[in-house]
C-alpha cells in the first residue's frame, strides 16, 4: 500500500511529518535515487534515503503506558529540562504522548508512534473514558458530588455529565469522557474546593496497575487489540458540522435553572430538548429571509408615516390623509364634508375619484 512520503518518514520514527516536509524541500530526501518532491507516494518496495540514511517502513507500532510523576512537564520540547520524553527514556524509536497531564498531576499517559490513534483517543466527541483519583482540601459533601456530576461552567462552556463517587472524606473517583484544560481543578475551584492531589489511573481499557512512578511498560497484545477495537468507529477529524459549546446558564450553585441545549450535537450530552433558549417568535420565523422582511417592514412603516402626516410623496403637498398621488376637490354645497357620507350620483363620478380627478359640470 502506498503512503505519502512524509508519513512514511514519520512512521519510521525519523521525525514528524512537518520536519519530513522540510527535509524534502531542502533536497535531503531521495526515492529510488531521485530527489523527492512534496506529495510523493512510496511503498515498501521503494528505497528511501533521508540525509543519506536508508529508511524502512515500520510494520509494528509502538504502544507504551507510562506512570508520570509530579514535576514532569507533558511537553516534547527538548529545551524544557523536565520534558516528558527525557523522563520516559525510551530509545526504541520516536514516540509521542497521547494527551497530557499538568506538571503537578501524576498518573497514566500513553505513548505511541501511531498518529492516527492519538486523534481518535483525544477527540472529545468520541467520548472515551479517563478515570482519576482526586483528593481535595475540604470534606466531600453530597452537594459537591452532585454538582460536579451534573456539570459546571468553566472556560465559557458547561462540562459534560460525568461519574463522581466518594472514596473517603477527602477523596473522590471521577470518570470523564471530556478533556478541557485543567478541567477537574477548575471545576473544584468553582465549587469552592482546592485539589491537593490528582492521579489518572485509567485511559479507556488501559490502567496503571503494576507500573511504578517514573516507569513504563509495553502494552500487551490483548490490550492493543482492545484499544484498536474501541477506537475503530471513532473520528480522527472534526465533524463537518462544527459542534457548539453548551450554554453555561444552567451552572450549579446558581438559581438551579435548567441548562440550555445548543444547536450543535457535541457538548449537549443528555441535555433536555426543551429550553433551547429561542423564543416562540424566533422559531416561527425560521427559514424566512430576514433581509426581505426588514425591507418590507421599513416600507410599510414609511407609508404609514406619510399617510399620517398627509404629505404627498415627492411634492410636499397635503393630501388630506389620502394616498399620495391623489387629489381632493372642495365639497359642493349641500354635501357633507365627510368623505364617508358623500355618495356619488353617477357611476362616472365614482370612477373619476379612483383615477384622482373629478369632471366639472
Amino acid at each position: 500500500m502506498s503512503v505519502r512520503l512524509n508519513k512514511f518518514i514519520s512512521d519510521a520514527g525519523i521525525c514528524s511529518r512537518r520536519e519530513a516536509d522540510r527535509f524534502i524541500k531542502s533536497g535531503n530526501v531521495r526515492v529510488n535515487g531521485k530527489a523527492a518532491k512534496l506529495g510523493d507516494l512510496v511503498s515498501q518496495e521503494d528505497h528511501v534515503l533521508v540525509n543519506g540514511n536508508s529508511v524502512e517502513m515500520r510494520t509494528q507500532r509502538i504502544y507504551l503506558a507510562y506512570n508520570k510523576p509530579v514535576g514532569i512537564t507533558s511537553t516534547t520540547d527538548r529545551n524544557d529540562p523536565d520534558n516528558i520524553l527525557k523522563a520516559l527514556m525510551y530509545h526504541g524509536g520516536r514516540v509521542f504522548p497521547v494527551g497530557r497531564l499538568d506538571k503537578d498531576s501524576e498518573g497514566l499517559i500513553l505513548f505511541t508512534d501511531d498518529g492516527d490513534i492519538v486523534n481518535k483517543i483525544l477527540r472529545a466527541s468520541n467520548k472515551h473514558d479517563k478515570e482519576y483519583i482526586v483528593s481535595v482540601d475540604k470534606p466531600v459533601t453530597t452537594q459537591f458530588i452532585r454538582q460536579m456530576a451534573e456539570g459546571v461552567s468553566i472556560l465559557g462552556v458547561m462540562t459534560r455529565r460525568c461519574t463522581v463517587e466518594k472514596i473517603n472524606t477527602y477523596t473522590i473517583r471521577v470518570v470523564l469522557n471530556q478533556g478541557l484544560n485543567r478541567q477537574i481543578r477548575r471545576v473544584c475551584e468553582v465549587l469552592g474546593y482546592g485539589v491537593t492531589r490528582l492521579k489518572r489511573i485509567r485511559v479507556m481499557n488501559i490502567d496503571l496497575n503494576g507500573i511504578p512512578p517514573g516507569s513504563w511498560r509495553f502494552l500487551t497484545d490483548s490490550e492493543i487489540a482492545s484499544l484498536l477495537q474501541a477506537v475503530k468507529g471513532s473520528r480522527k477529524e472534526a465533524s463537518p458540522r462544527s459542534a457548539k459549546k453548551r450554554s453555561a446558564s444552567g451552572a450549579p450553585g446558581g438559581s438551579g435553572s435548567p441548562r440550555k441545549k445548543p444547536s450543535g450535537d457535541a457538548g449537549g450530552v443528555d441535555s433536555p430538548k426543551s429550553g433551547s433558549g429561542k423564543s416562540d417568535s424566533a422559531k416561527s420565523t425560521k427559514g424566512k429571509p430576514r433581509n426581505s422582511r426588514s425591507r418590507s417592514d421599513a416600507k410599510i412603516a414609511e407609508n404609514k408615516k406619510d399617510k399620517k402626516k398627509g404629505v404627498r410623496k415627492g411634492t410636499g403637498k397635503t393630501t388630506g390623509g389620502r394616498k399620495s398621488g391623489t387629489t381632493r376637490s372642495a365639497p359642493k354645497p349641500g354635501r357633507s364634508s365627510n368623505r364617508n357620507d358623500s355618495k356619488p350620483t353617477k357611476k362616472g363620478a365614482s370612477k373619476s375619484k379612483r383615477s384622482g380627478s373629478r369632471s366639472k359640470k
